[in-house]
């Protein structure tokens, strides 16, 4: 097995043993530093790295540039008319009272000029549009199950659990809801929609946590990022189990808690349903989580998949292709064509970076 993987600024290499949680849930009790992709749909996939570094590598003088697909060649697993349509059915499902909201999201798809260049892919998005997130993975085993690659610009806290010094396992979650170019556009809905989907993370929290100990610490705060501004909440709680004395926990921790409540909908498990009917295809590691879990200090820092790209030999789009999402989540007071434009806005300044057409201020100075 060979490859090489960052998230949170936090590098490593060589990973030396592969392992999905679905079919061997206990796989982590064995300790050390582990690589997680889930996808939304359900598969946890995780790789354990033999060594850590404190920097992303630099490119070395051998080493290509980035080589993206070309502007027009990207397409959308859902059309403008389509999509509208499918907020039109969430906004149906609202009022015959089903849902509150569901996110619905499309893929973008092209493509693949030169595969293998998720380090590359990265370096770009972390110099065009940085994140707190940011990372990439690029892991070869020859299976394609157990391979493949990714470049995330994600700004969403999924999971964080730290300890604390008497050995106590505390857990965290900020969701982002609401989005809009500029601060003074963002609408009463965003901070509804907000505040519902936080009640929901809430909730999920609660499944893991100790009675009484969840608490939504934040409450609409306004983050700016390149080209647009979030919403973001943060809810903390203790967790019941520590995970460091007790390592299987980490497979029903994130059984319980996947996928995001920002990415899905509230109730969760109408709006995973109505997802399943309008959306065309599965969305793989868009929507999932990504980030590491260190076993032996009890500790993980995992990230929403949005803003990522990902690349695999096989797959629901076809062999070859470089693929990305984009979604907004749909209330009553949605509408079509805005929600429309809020996809658009969450993906033009990554398409163009990915598509070479941006170039980042950091390389134009």
């Amino acid at each position: 097995m060979q490859g090489i993987a960052q998230f949170a600024k936090v590098a490593a290499t060589n990973p030396v043993e592969f392992a999905d949680l679905n079919t061997n849930p206990d796989a982590l009790k064995k300790g050390g530093l582990w690589l997680v992709v889930a996808d939304f749909e359900g598969r946890i996939r995780c790789w354990r790295f033999a060594q850590r570094l404190s920097t992303l590598p630099m490119t070395g003088p051998d080493e290509p540039a980035w080589q993206g697909p070309k502007p027009k060649q990207w397409s959308s697993s859902l059309s403008r008319n389509q999509y509208e349509g499918a907020v039109t059915a969430v906004r149906d499902y609202v009022r015959a009272g089903t849902v509150y909201q569901a996110n619905i999201c499309r893929v973008l798809s092209a493509p693949l000029p030169v595969p293998g260049q998720a380090q590359a892919l990265a370096r770009v998005l972390s110099a065009g549009n940085p994140a707190p997130h940011e990372g990439f993975a690029h892991i070869v085993t020859g299976d394609p199950k157990t391979s493949g690659w990714l470049a995330s610009a994600s700004p969403e806290s999924f999971l964080s659990v730290w300890q604390d010094r008497d050995g106590t396992a505390h857990v965290s979650s900020a969701p982002i809801k609401g989005t809009a170019p500029t601060g003074g556009e963002l609408l009463a809905k965003d901070e509804t929609e907000n505040v519902m989907i936080t009640d929901l993370v809430r909730n999920d929290l609660q499944r893991v946590c100790a009675p009484g100990t969840v608490e939504v610490t934040s409450l609409l705060e306004q983050r700016d990022l390149p080209g647009l501004v979030h919403l973001v909440s943060t809810v903390t709680g203790r967790l019941r189990v520590n995970p460091r004395t007790a390592p299987t926990e980490w497979a029903q921790l994130l059984a319980l808690t996947l996928p995001a409540a920002s990415i899905s909908g509230a109730p969760k498990s109408s709006a995973l349903r109505i997802i399943g009917e309008l959306e065309p295809g599965p969305r793989g590691p868009y929507c999932g989580a990504i980030g590491w879990i260190d076993v032996d200090a009890g500790t993980c820092d995992l990230a929403v998949g949005i803003r990522t790209f990902w690349w695999q030999d096989q797959g629901p789009y076809g062999p070859a292709r470089l693929h990305f999402g984009t979604g907004a989540g749909i209330t009553w007071g949605s509408d079509p064509t805005a929600e429309w434009f809020e996809t658009e806005l969450k993906a033009n300044r990554l398409i163009a970076l990915a598509s070479n057409t941006l170039v980042p201020e950091k390389e134009t100075a």
